[in-house]
């Protein structure tokens, strides 16, 4: 394995002072974790507004202590406050990492700039930031090992899901991943075997290995829980950025058709991109009513109510990996999701499968799940949850 990494931090970087992490920028601070607790030499590689900064390990560890909080973003600088004039944390954050760059260069230095890093280094790109030919193509010209993590490949799978302006430039991520890629890293053999079929169409499918992500058992915080919500009765929960492929259409459906006296039902997470008539739909939702959208809770929160909820939902119409389910099953939270290929493998028989347009399954299910007796005390005894020690082992050939 080569003897010195480097990271690529630019969603990292992106993403702070914008609140929430996602799942994807979960992972991606795993790996800086983890590389920084190694011995190997460690850089990070972020692409600002006007070129390319590349910091070393002390750089490295400022972003990660950014990242965890609730370290202060500095005064954005002028080139920042120029380059992002309506994004006022992206400029911080921009500002951050220059500070913190031993070099810059701007767009078409890269190569040159990677010159500076000692031979047998490897890339890693854990976010899909940066996948095009000419970046990749730079990292090979400076003789650098090219890994890459694809999450998954749902904008070609399910185009209809996605926001109609990524298909192609995602399609067009892949294509410079199948031309300069050295190996890819999967997060399921499912996963695998859609990348790879999209990867064989455009051309060369790059050595890959599967490595299931490391599940961190979320620690619950009470006191952090807003005061109006009623946990003494059952509730539900579902978890994630309200988008077209987590189906919360189908859950307003059941909550529609359910008799009183209804569960409650808790809506965590952000706005993503969804259409019009589902965000009418929550946002006419009565404030008094059994279904809550709730937003910008810490994470400690959200692992309270997912400690203490009757089941999480997941009604998905497609995952890559699908951690909210994952991360309930740490908890010994009962799980009912789609039945889909990916979290069949993730959690086996630990969960409830159902077809994600069958409402009177899912409306018989939760009736079910709302009158049963609770389960006490909570504990996964069924499902052993995939760590990040046997994670990074795959990834990084390390001694067992």
């Amino acid at each position: 394995m080569p003897e010195t990494r480097l990271i690529d931090l630019t969603r990292t970087v992106s993403r702070l002072g914008h609140g929430a992490m996602t799942g994807i920028d979960r992972v991606e601070l795993a790996y800086l974790q983890q590389f920084l607790q190694g011995d190997a030499d460690v850089f990070g590689l972020v692409r600002s507004a006007f070129g390319w900064l590349l910091l070393e390990r002390t750089g490295c560890q400022n972003i990660l202590k950014l990242a965890q909080g609730p370290s202060a973003l500095p005064k954005a600088d002028l080139l920042s406050r120029i380059a992002h004039r309506k994004d006022r944390p992206r400029a911080q954050a921009e500002t951050a990492a220059r500070q913190h760059a031993m070099a810059r260069a701007g767009r078409p230095g890269l190569a040159r700039l990677l010159r500076r890093l000692p031979a047998r280094s490897e890339y890693f790109n854990i976010g899909h930031a940066n996948l095009s030919a000419n970046s990749l193509g730079a990292l090979k010209t400076a003789g650098l090992q090219v890994t890459v993590m694809i999450h998954d490949t749902i904008p070609l799978d399910h185009p209809a899901l996605a926001r109609p302006d990524t298909v192609e430039p995602f399609r067009r991520k892949l294509a410079a991943v199948s031309a300069h890629a050295d190996r890819i890293i999967h997060l399921s053999h499912a996963t695998r075997a859609t990348t790879e079929r999209h990867l064989a169409a455009l051309g060369r499918v790059p050595p890959g290995l599967v490595a299931k992500l490391g599940i961190d058992r979320p620690t619950p915080d009470p006191a952090t829980v807003p005061e109006h919500l009623d946990l003494t009765s059952p509730f539900f929960v579902a978890l994630g950025t309200i988008e077209p492929r987590k189906n919360h259409a189908l859950l307003l459906d059941v909550w529609d058709q359910l008799c009183e006296p209804r569960p409650a039902l808790f809506i965590l997470g952000n706005r993503g991109w969804a259409g019009a008539d589902l965000l009418h739909r929550l946002d006419s939702l009565p404030k008094d009513g059994p279904v809550k959208v709730i937003s910008g809770l810490s994470d400690g929160a959200v692992a309270a109510l997912l400690s203490q909820a009757t089941a999480l939902l997941a009604p998905s119409l497609a995952e890559g990996f699908g951690l909210p389910p994952a991360e309930a099953a740490s908890l010994g939270t009962p799980v009912v999701a789609t039945d889909l290929a990916v979290t069949r493998e993730i959690l086996g028989n630990y969960a409830v499968y159902l077809q994600p347009s069958e409402i009177y399954s899912w409306k018989e299910t939760v009736v079910r799940l709302a009158n049963a007796p609770p389960l006490q005390p909570r504990r996964a005894t069924d499902w052993n949850a995939p760590t990040w020690d046997e994670h990074f082992k795959k990834v990084l050939n390390l001694a067992c």
